[in-house]
């Protein structure tokens, strides 16, 4: 296998074979899991079976060749469950939720929540705790820590008659939201971490033209809320130190047991989001037809770099090699090729239940994904 060198700008190191983060668990982490959900193991034995899948999938990750590696989320229940985990001002509710198959059939579904606000929110506890340390001492290769945009909050967890009793409407909870998550990343870059990234799957939703009919219909201004999620995302990263520090965000369409639930291309929000986003590095789903072309990537400025998530993490078809060449080089077009970067789209589970794919069928895709970029990139 070739080496492939990362890439340099100034002070700021940047990856070619990247990866969302989160990763399917392993039957015995389930098994824990539910085992001390159930009442029938202590806290003291889930983290030893988190600690213990932590080092086997840092060590698989190395071993497969990836540029950047992660713990997988395997202390988390969602990618979002470290923030109501760690801050008071959460209630039990339910909500509805919809998704859609990869036949684009609708599934609605209630579900029990943690994330409706009922009380003004405090931090009691780091957000990440000490996951950061922990993956530091076993990764032999850069790491990131991901975290959810505060956005997601601005739009989960105000429920009228619930919030407004404590927030005046979503821009006063989402200002709190905003401390919240920039105190988190201010305390990793602070301990050294070299890659932090944020999650936001709200922007696509102005993706989706139903989607934003119902927005004008609640009486919301998709504009205006785009401007608000941007300040917000920019708030978190706003002074903080960016030497050999990359700050990355993911734009999701939805991930939850291989469904999704928006689509539309980047073309609506493109110009403005990518030059007004802070971040260095655009992570962007691109692995099929729901994604658009990669036209909008013209408006993509010279100091960012674009992770093409070419290669689908909700389904075991492994894809082609030479459809992934071909396909970073049709975004060459837009974006210069030494600008560009691979992932899979998505994490592998953003829940614990993962998608609808085996462990086997990921390794092979994390596989490919390394394989391509040593071929496109090698020592560059």
């Amino acid at each position: 296998m070739k080496e492939r060198s990362a890439m340099t700008t100034q002070t700021t190191t940047r990856y070619r074979a990247d990866q969302v983060g989160s990763l399917l668990r392993p039957q015995a982490l389930l098994d824990a899991r539910a085992a001390h959900n159930g009442g029938e193991l202590g806290a003291d034995g889930l983290r030893r079976a988190e600690d213990a899948a932590i080092i086997d999938v840092v060590a698989m990750q190395e071993a497969v060749g990836l540029d950047v590696v992660s713990d997988g989320d395997f202390r988390r229940e969602t990618f979002m469950s470290d923030l109501p985990a760690a801050v008071d001002g959460f209630v039990p509710d339910h909500v509805l939720s919809t998704w859609k198959d990869a036949d684009g059939h609708v599934q609605t579904e209630s579900r029990a929540t943690t994330l409706v606000v009922g009380d003004k929110l405090r931090a009691r506890r780091r957000l990440t705790g000490d996951s950061a340390s922990f993956l530091a001492s076993h990764a032999r290769r850069p790491y990131k820590i991901t975290l959810p945009s505060p956005a997601l909050f601005y739009g989960e967890s105000f429920k009228p008659g619930v919030t407004d009793r404590v927030y005046a409407d979503r821009s006063a909870l989402l200002a709190d939201v905003v401390r919240i998550v920039r105190d988190e990343v201010a305390a990793l870059v602070d301990v050294g971490v070299p890659y932090v990234q944020l999650d936001n799957p709200r922007y696509t939703r102005l993706l989706d033209q139903e989607a934003r009919e119902e927005f004008r219909a609640a009486g919301v201004d998709p504009d205006r809320e785009l401007d608000e999620m941007i300040a917000a995302d920019n708030a978190c990263i706003d002074r903080l130190d960016r030497t050999d520090r990359v700050f990355g965000i993911h734009l999701c369409r939805g991930n939850s047991r291989s469904r999704w639930n928006y689509e539309g291309s980047y073309e609506e929000i493109a110009e403005k989001i990518f030059h007004t986003l802070t971040f260095d590095t655009l992570l962007l789903e691109y692995d099929d037809d729901r994604s658009g072309g990669f036209e909008p990537l013209r408006f993509v400025p010279d100091d960012k770099i674009v992770v093409l998530g070419l290669i689908t993490s909700k389904q075991p078809r492994l894809e082609r090699r030479e459809d992934l060449v071909r396909r970073i080089e049709e975004a060459a077009r837009y974006v210069p090729l030494e600008r560009l970067a691979l992932s899979p789209q998505c994490g592998f589970a953003s829940t614990t239940a993962g998608n609808r794919l085996t462990e086997d069928d990921q390794r092979r895709k994390l596989e490919l994904l390394v394989d391509a970029a040593d071929y496109v990139w090698g020592h560059s």
